[in-house]
């Protein structure tokens, strides 16, 4: 059996992924709104925060080096901070961890059964076996599955040894005894390579969405410091 290429694992993937994100956004709807407002009250206060001390060291004539030197011991800086770190992970470690949790029973439920494929690798032409060219079983899925957890840890140097010729196996397959295959030589399906081709300029946008509020935060700010 071909070993599965880089690109089409990671096609599968993520369309498996964003199937859990939506289950994942779908059950924390209103925990993730109540969320996104409490970490934009958070970051108005800080911008709030850093304007206030900004216009103060304008007033005095503070020169900026001195001004960042002062905001490292500034309580009332670190305070804000604190408060927008608190904010970010009560709004993202609840979907992390459903993520995960959703993540193991979809795994290894479609790449331990009679597909041996989630629907993601599936579309695409690859399945999961054992050492043996086997059907990896239940088991053997749920040990991959915990074990990618490794693979993500290790800042996905344990995905990218799935490069590594002769059996491509990436850390949590080394780990469970199990491979990606491609069963077929069907070229990549057109859905499958537009999605591919959408994810860059959909995060390109998502930045410039985000640095756009950013700056919209501060500007606000900075004016109501002034009192333009």
């Amino acid at each position: 059996m071909i070993p599965a290429p880089m690109l089409r694992r990671y096609a599968a993937w993520s369309l498996d992924a964003a199937l859990l994100a939506l289950l994942v956004v779908a059950l924390l709807h209103r925990p993730l709104c109540a969320g996104l407002a409490s970490v934009d009250r958070a970051f108005e206060a800080l911008a709030g925060t850093m304007a206030a001390s900004m216009a103060a060291a304008a007033d005095s004539g503070l020169p900026p080096l001195a001004l960042a030197t002062s905001w490292l011991g500034d309580p009332a800086l670190h305070a804000a901070t604190g408060e927008l770190a608190l904010a970010l992970s009560a709004l993202l470690l609840p979907a992390w961890a459903l993520f995960a949790l959703l993540s193991l029973p979809y795994f290894a439920g479609f790449e331990g059964g009679r597909w041996q494929a989630t629907p993601g690798k599936r579309l695409l032409g690859l399945r999961v076996i054992d050492d043996d060219a086997a059907a990896p079983g239940l088991v053997r899925a749920a040990l991959r599955q915990a074990a990618g957890m490794l693979s993500w840890l290790s800042l996905n140097f344990g995905h990218a040894l799935a490069a590594l010729p002769p059996r491509h196996q990436a850390l949590h397959d080394r780990i469970a005894g199990t491979r990606v295959v491609r069963v077929d030589t069907a070229p990549m399906p057109y859905a499958a390579r537009l999605w591919l081709a959408l994810q860059p300029p959909a995060l390109f946008l998502l930045l410039a969405l985000l640095m756009r509020h950013v700056d919209r935060v501060v500007n606000t700010a900075l004016d109501a410091t002034l009192g333009l």
